[in-house]
């Protein structure tokens, strides 16, 4: 595990589910949605075309922040569009440093332009502490001479 590893690798680990809704679909029943699923966020897709993503902090700064109603504001309303999104053969590097620089901590997984997954910081920073710890093992083992050479 590093961090020149693949995003292929976080979701042969993690799984490939990713929640979706409809562009139409209101508010409310977004996060009616993730709070179903103790998810973040919720990948907007037409048909299988993503369109963008509704995050709890869509909700936060673009419904209850103006006022509106999030029983009457469609998801299309509110949502991120255009999307950031990465390819499964994306290293964690480069998807760590887009996700840290553009404040985005859901990432759409396309492979030819179909959604294949999805990754969170938290999943990012998961692999590199995995990294971590296999990497201090190994030094460990290789200085008390348990190292197999």
């Amino acid at each position: 595990m590093q961090v020149i590893d693949s995003i292929r690798q976080i979701l042969n680990g993690k799984g490939q589910q990713v929640w979706t809704i409809s562009p139409e679909a209101t508010v409310f029943e977004a996060i009616e949605k993730m709070a179903e699923k103790n998810i973040g966020a919720l990948v907007v897709l037409d048909a299988t075309k993503v369109l963008g993503i509704v995050s709890e902090r869509d909700y936060t700064r673009k419904v209850i922040l103006k006022g509106k109603s999030s029983k009457e504001t469609q998801v299309r309303e509110i949502m991120t569009n255009p999307v950031l999104t990465a390819g499964p053969d994306e290293t964690v590097d480069a998807c760590l440093r887009m996700m840290t620089q553009n404040r985005i901590r859901h990432l759409p997984i396309l492979e030819n332009d179909q959604l294949t997954g999805i990754i969170s910081i938290g999943d990012l920073v998961n692999w590199i502490i995995s990294a971590q710890r296999v990497a201090i093992n190994q030094l460990q083992d290789y200085i008390s001479g348990r190292y197999p050479g």
